[in-house]
């Protein structure tokens, strides 16, 4: 990718991306649990849920989901007493990011967080933490659930359950309409393709190059930039055929360029992506996976990856550790 690390497979947090003002129309959010924790109540009681916050893009979505007591009732005593504490790591739009008012979180992962605990029917609050300090927070159980563009892999398997909500990789910015033709990773044969120099972009675009050649096929003209904003410029005025991003924030490049910028899959070298809970915790993994297939059956799932403009990461089904 260009300038943003595959958060997927980061080792830290990105320093914190203002919100553009094309998002500002709408927003959501997570809380930090330094402001408020979640909202205690009794087992049983009518569930009332939080409102998601003006700025999450999938407000409309979130606020209509319907608590399912049959859920409710199959989580943990003390989660159904007190709520969920989730923990994600911001910087990384448009999975997650801070509001306009620089505390207020928001993007995909607070965006599903947040319908799957009005599915099952508990208030949320949401930690900002960084990312390498997460998974000790699962085991110590300081949090019940990490959504934080993690890669569900063998490695962190060993510590982890992960429930699968997305499944990413990496993916082309192009001028609107994908003049180009940008697609596959053949299509890179012959073209310019701007990246980040030293950047994980530059080593896939290199990838590309040797395939084409490989293959018989001219080579990539590999334009090598200081930052992520210079790559994506050299696409805006013409100079390259197209960047490279992992493909949420291709996607974020996309929808926050009025219209100038497309975004494009790049088929292969996709992974799951997953909530992740302490192993021990059966009765919230279950619960949990239930959640988001109900959501995912009913179409609220689908609906919030389209607000965020992260559609192509949808799944079809929720899977446990990959199904592994």
């Amino acid at each position: 990718m260009s300038g943003i690390p595959a958060k997927g497979l980061r080792t830290g947090a990105l320093a914190s991306t203002a919100l553009l003002a094309v998002l500002a129309m709408t927003g959501c959010g997570g809380q930090s649990l330094a402001d408020a924790g979640p909202t205690a109540h009794s087992a049983g009681a009518t569930f009332a849920a939080t409102p998601a916050p003006s700025e999450d893009l999938a407000k409309s979505v979130i606020d209509g989901i319907k608590a399912d007591p049959k859920l409710t009732a199959a989580l943990p005593a003390a989660i159904q007493g007190a709520g969920i504490k989730m923990t994600t790591s911001e910087g990384y739009p448009p999975m997650e990011m801070f509001a306009t008012d620089g505390k207020t979180l928001i993007g995909v992962d607070p965006s599903i967080g947040r319908a799957i605990a009005n599915k099952l029917g508990v208030p949320l609050s949401i930690n900002n933490e960084d990312f390498n300090s997460q998974i000790p927070g699962i085991t110590t159980g300081r949090y019940d659930w990490i959504m934080s563009s993690m890669t569900d892999n063998a490695e962190r398997r060993k510590t982890v359950t992960f429930v699968d909500y997305v499944r990413s990789g990496n993916g082309w910015v192009v001028k609107a309409g994908n003049p180009a033709g940008m697609g596959d990773p053949s299509t890179a044969c012959g073209k310019s393709i701007a990246v980040v120099d030293n950047g994980s972009s530059l080593s896939l675009a290199e990838s590309f190059d040797a395939a084409c050649k490989a293959a018989g096929s001219k080579g990539v003209n590999i334009l090598k930039f200081a930052g992520d904003q210079e790559a994506i410029l050299q696409v805006r005025n013409g100079r390259a055929d197209a960047g490279i991003n992992d493909y949420p924030v291709a996607a974020y490049r996309a929808q926050t360029s009025g219209g100038a910028l497309d975004a494009v899959s790049i088929k292969g070298g996709e992974s799951p992506w997953g909530i992740a809970m302490k192993p021990e915790n059966k009765e919230l993994v279950d619960t949990v996976h239930k959640a988001l297939q109900a959501l995912i059956d009913d179409g609220s799932y689908a609906k919030i990856l389209d607000a965020w403009n992260v559609s192509k990461m949808t799944v079809g089904t929720a899977a446990v550790n990959d199904g592994k």
